[in-house]
Parts: C-alpha cells; sequence; structure tokens
C-alpha cells in the first residue's frame, strides 16, 4: 500500500511540475517578442505599398488606412515604426521567420490562419464584391457562373479560394498594383476580380478609363480585418488591442476610416449579406 502511495505521490509531483514548466516557457514565449519591441522601441511591420487606399505610395511616401493605423498605434505605445513592403504572400512567413513583427494589410483572421498566428481585434469591416466588364456582367450573373472564368488574384488569398471554391481558374500576380489587375479585366485577360467592396469601389474610380464596375447584383460575405501578431505572442496583442479598442472610443479608427474611405469602414456594415457555404478557410 504505502508503495502505491508513494507512485500515486510521485506521478501528482511530475504531472504539477509538467504543468508548472509548460506554462512558464508559454508564458515566456508570449512576451519574448513585446519585449525585443520594447527594449528596442521599435516595431517592423510588413505591408504592400500597393493596395490602394490601405497601403499604397503617394509619391515617395508610404500612406492609407492600414499604414496609417499602425503609425498611430506605434505612437501611443511609444515606439518608432518601419514598414517593409512585400506581397501578401511574403507576410505570414516573414512574420513566421522574425523579419516583420506583425502585418497590416487587410488580411482576414481565418480559421486556419489563427491556428498559426495571433490576431488583433479587427480593426475594419467589410464585405466581398466583384469586378467585371460593364457590358455583360463578364457573363456572371451568379457564384456558380464563376465556373470556367479566370479570375485574377493573390496565389494564397481568401478572395482567390473562394474562386476557385466555384470552379473559377486563378490568375496570379505578384505585389501588383490595382491597376494590373482591374486593366486585366477591361482588356479580357480575366474575366473578374473577387476582393473587398472598399478596395475595389476605389481600384475602379482610379481608372475611369477601363470598362469594368462593381457587379450591380452580387456583394456577400462578409469580412473582418486584423493585425497579423507571431503565434502565442499574448502580451504583444493585448498591447495592440487596447491600443485599437482607445483608438475605437476616441473615434481615431472611424475618422481614418472616412479619411481613406469616405465612409466608417470601422464599424460593421448594416447589410443583408449572402454567405458562402463549405468554404475550408
Amino acid at each position: 500500500m504505502k508503495g502505491i502511495k508513494s507512485i500515486l505521490t510521485l506521478i501528482l509531483i511530475l504531472i504539477l511540475s509538467a504543468c508548472g514548466s509548460s506554462n512558464n516557457e508559454e508564458g515566456n514565449a508570449s512576451d519574448e517578442r513585446w519585449e525585443e519591441i520594447n527594449t528596442s522601441g521599435e516595431i517592423v511591420v510588413g505591408t504592400s505599398g500597393t493596395l490602394f487606399p490601405a497601403s499604397y505610395y503617394e509619391g515617395d511616401k508610404l500612406t492609407g488606412f492600414d499604414v496609417e493605423v499602425m503609425r498611430e498605434v506605434a505612437k501611443r505605445l511609444n515606439l518608432d515604426v518601419t514598414f517593409e513592403t512585400m506581397g501578401v504572400d511574403s507576410m505570414l512567413s516573414a512574420i513566421q521567420s522574425g523579419r516583420i513583427d506583425v502585418a497590416a494589410n487587410q488580411i482576414e483572421p481565418t480559421e486556419k490562419r489563427q491556428k498559426e498566428f495571433n490576431f488583433s481585434e479587427p480593426y475594419k469591416y467589410s464585405y466581398t464584391t466583384m469586378v467585371v466588364r460593364k457590358g455583360d456582367n463578364s457573363g456572371i450573373n451568379s457564384l456558380e457562373d464563376l465556373e470556367g472564368k479566370k479570375a485574377g488574384g493573390g496565389a494564397t488569398t481568401v478572395y482567390s479560394q473562394i474562386a476557385e471554391h466555384f470552379g473559377a481558374e486563378v490568375v496570379t500576380y505578384g505585389n501588383a498594383p490595382n491597376e494590373a489587375y482591374l486593366r486585366d479585366v477591361h482588356n479580357g485577360r480575366t474575366d473578374v476580380v473577387i476582393n473587398d467592396y472598399y478596395l475595389q469601389k476605389f481600384g475602379i474610380a482610379e481608372f475611369p478609363e477601363f470598362d469594368i464596375h462593381l457587379h450591380p447584383e452580387l456583394r456577400f460575405r462578409t469580412t473582418e480585418q486584423s493585425i497579423v501578431i507571431p503565434n502565442g505572442e499574448t502580451k504583444l496583442t493585448t498591447e495592440i488591442n487596447q491600443v485599437l479598442e482607445e483608438m475605437r472610443n476616441d473615434g481615431t479608427l472611424s475618422d481614418l476610416a472616412i479619411q481613406y474611405f469616405e465612409e466608417d469602414a470601422s464599424k460593421k456594415p448594416n447589410l443583408e449579406m449572402d454567405e458562402i457555404e463549405g468554404l475550408d478557410l
């Protein structure tokens, strides 16, 4: 009996020790990036610089809604901010490698992504639309009509996955500007670009000579955009979320959204939207 009690006691000690060790390791890991950022006084942000009006250049100056949100976040955290421009396909791997600290580029926290990264609370809300040719809506009257069409998009974006889900062939681009995507719909190289309402609205307005428009009937799938943060970095996530909450409460997020989108994209759209069944995101 004493032997059994000794064995049970030993097992309990080992279990408690393992739990304590695991929690300590997790706690250290979750604070590591924040400590590095706080010590250096700088946060490095990945963004595209080609996504008008969220992240783009005015002459030599990088600006846009996402860029200015991150500038304000850094300011309120008493940090300098450095931006590295890269394609959206590279941003997530750059976070994992430590090349950048976070990414801000209209990125949606999908279920799969949340297994590999932390995400801030949303700083923007939107929904999905299509750019098509004016004359015949590129022959697309429903999502099912995407089958066999050519859709311009980034290789790993949610919007390309939607196109593929409905049988479209995705024509991929690197870190290309809006003009490349929209011109190809205009000239028939592709049939459609599926993307965020606000981004597409302003993209079309930028090139009035193109024979394209937002599909007049198809709008679907509400979306949220968040700052991408390294997996497990709880302290950094908390610090960013606290600042975003301050910016929401004092109206800064609304002001920036209206400045760049002419609508308050920091609030959920009050629209009925069709959601898509069976997407594995």
